[in-house]
């Protein structure tokens, strides 16, 4: 029973981390046109490229930094890791809010890059450790539901606050939480840490095992796909209060659009990760197979939308959405599942620098360019394009994810 607190506590605890991850990342869309008209005049053709190379400061900084910091989590207490990091990406988020200039501006967001990379490694290898396999994909679905909600809150925050204040007090906010769940990280026991866990690790990774990793086709192939969905949802996603005013939404738009994605958001990455684990035992790939259907269908739905009039926009962009984060549970728990136990926050963190360093980092200031020299829907559309690729990954890997799986598995048990 005390294990199984331990667990859920864990769980928790992690979950609200998460949440404020997300909120911080959206909060800079969410202000973004008020940082743009904060620096650059109302004229400059390049303003939103420069402003877009805010969100690629952070990811690359995000990407650069998580392979270094999974590795000390896969040989020092991953809880120290994920507290320092919370602290210190806490920190930076507030001092976003007081920068001056905007190369002020930009330093801060390599800092908040840093120190959530220190997070985005370990803390779904934690979970992983510490939750069996049967069970991995609703739990780790239930994580990755910080995802839409922070996001969603991310969007609300700053579009209240902009509403009443500033847009500096949308950073100054999530500053003080963030800190406190920093620290309680310190209080927390590494699953490692007892010799009886099923999964203690009994030795260093070797450079055996960092080969066998990349040369797991599953492994690979979800790293593709993966890339693939963060091109199109991260880019989406910070420029989306931009695509509204563009589409002649009133700034009400952002706390809508906040909700529908909580909403959708939500109920798919908790549905994908329960359907994941059903269907596993009949489809032992069933992970790559939801996810795939998620990334077909979203593709039709997002188009469509771009060329409705609103209102009826809203419904085509809620069943988008839902149909993009359908995947986000099973695909990080086929991650998890591909990995060995000793090398699994190496294998997160190198995940992250492939999917950002090609995935978001990319699109962001190229949806800038684009809509700078044509218009937004032009930009989406173009981006949107790339789900397919997502989807076909997917499905291609499926023949390979159940025999990867249960290499991990027998490897683990001897």
């Amino acid at each position: 029973m005390k294990a199984l607190t331990g667990r859920w506590t864990a769980l928790s605890l992690l979950l609200l981390i998460s949440l404020f991850h997300y909120i911080d990342r959206q909060v800079l869309a969410a202000v973004e046109p008020q940082i743009r008209a904060t620096f650059f005049a109302a004229d400059n053709p390049n303003a939103m490229a420069a402003t877009g190379v805010l969100g690629t400061a952070f990811i690359v900084s995000y990407m650069v930094a998580a392979p270094a910091l999974g590795w000390l989590a896969d040989r020092f207490s991953r809880w120290i890791v994920i507290g320092c990091a919370v602290i210190a990406w806490s920190l930076a988020s507030g001092a976003s809010g007081l920068a001056a200039t905007f190369s002020v501006l930009l330093a801060a967001r390599i800092f908040v890059g840093i120190g959530e990379g220190g997070y985005g490694p370990a803390a779904p290898t934690v979970l992983s450790d510490l939750f069996p396999i049967e069970t991995r994909g609703r739990v780790l679905a239930a994580f990755c539901a910080a995802v839409p909600i922070g996001n969603a809150l991310g969007y609300v925050l700053g579009g209240l606050v902009t509403e009443y204040w500033s847009w500096r007090w949308a950073f100054y906010a999530v500053t003080p939480p963030g800190v406190l769940l920093g620290i309680l990280c310190f209080f927390q026991r590494d699953p490692r840490a007892s010799q009886s866990h099923p999964i203690v690790q009994r030795r260093w990774a070797s450079k055996a095992d960092y080969a066998t990793l990349i040369r797991t086709p599953s492994y690979v192939i979800n790293c593709i796909a993966q890339t693939a969905v963060t091109f199109v949802a991260g880019g989406i996603g910070f420029w989306i209060v931009a695509y509204l005013k563009f589409r002649g939404q009133p700034e009400s738009a952002t706390k809508f659009f906040g909700v529908i994605l909580v909403t959708a958001g939500l109920t798919s990455t908790l549905i994908g990760g329960w359907a994941g684990d059903r269907l596993r035992e009949r489809y032992p790939s069933s992970y790559f197979l939801v996810s795939g259907i998620g990334a077909t269908l979203a593709f039709p739905f997002f188009v469509a939308m771009l060329f409705t009039p609103f209102p009826a926009a809203w419904f085509l962009l809620f069943v988008a959405i839902f149909f993009v984060f359908l995947n986000t549970g099973p695909s990080y728990t086929a991650l998890a599942n591909v990995s060995l136990p000793r090398v699994r926050a190496s294998a997160f963190a190198l995940n992250l620098l492939v999917i950002h360093l090609f995935g978001d980092a990319a699109a962001t200031p190229t949806i800038g360019f684009i809509a700078g020299h044509s218009n937004m829907t032009v930009a989406f559309l173009v981006v949107s394009f790339v789900m397919l690729i997502a989807a076909a990954a997917w499905f291609y890997g499926i023949k390979y994810l159940a025999r990867d799986t249960a290499r991990v598995a027998t490897a683990t048990q001897a």
